[in-house]
């Protein structure tokens, strides 16, 4: 597959990051032309500083990796997030109150849609399909199509398993044209990133972006 860098966004967020490894990781999407890297709130200062005129979008997460935080330090934090610099926004949604019934998860995802918009900010919404049964994942999709964000994510890497051929396609099938997906959570391989690629996959996060572009360079 021509260009699968542009797919990938090369994530770093294990709690021992250091500065080396935010280096590193600019260092890397310059080199392989990634479409973007994923950092924690921490770093996104320095990562924006680091990538300069670079076209590569600094990616950070927001209620991560659980996200039953409050839907006030989910706004609170994307503000500091987007303060700092940061292109795109990847928010875990909240499960909890998915899973109790209420119509809290859509109310949430729309102000935070409506804030990343206010500032062109791009904002990912993390399901963690690992919890969810595939008509959960057909009505989370409505919910957050409804609720104007413009990616839908299948996992942190923090859950039982990442991502999946049959949720990506699942959720392909479910979500309007304008809405993307991105794949995450274990993708370490070329034939992996491919096989998401095709069942409707736009974006790929992955620690393996390296590996995986020089593997294409072999194909």
């Amino acid at each position: 597959m021509k260009n699968i860098q542009r797919f990938i966004e090369q994530t770093v967020l294990k709690p021992q990051t250091t500065d080396a490894d935010i280096d590193n990781l600019v260092q890397e999407a310059k080199k392989f032309g990634f479409v973007g890297i994923c950092v924690p709130p921490f770093w996104v200062k320095k990562a924006k500083r680091e990538i300069g005129e670079a076209d590569i979008q600094v990616v950070t997460v927001v209620g991560f990796p659980l996200g039953y935080n409050m839907t006030e330090t989910k706004v609170f934090e994307t503000e500091q997030a987007i303060k700092n610099g940061a292109d795109e926004i990847d928010v875990v949604w909240s499960t909890t109150s998915f899973k109790a019934g209420m119509n809290w998860p859509k109310i949430e995802l729309a102000k935070l849609a409506s804030l990343c918009h206010e500032h062109e900010r791009i904002l990912k919404v993390i399901l963690e399909t690992a919890y969810l049964s595939d008509e959960e994942i057909i009505e989370a999709c409505k919910i957050c199509a409804d609720a104007g964000v413009d990616y839908v994510k299948t996992s942190t890497g923090f859950a039982p398993e990442g991502a999946q051929i049959h949720h990506i396609k699942l959720m392909r099938e479910n979500l309007p044209s304008n809405v993307g997906i991105k794949a995450s959570g274990g993708i370490k391989s070329y034939a992996q990133a491919v096989a998401m690629i095709e069942a409707g996959a736009d974006r790929i996060g992955t620690s393996s972006g390296v590996q995986i572009v020089e593997e294409a360079g072999k194909n």
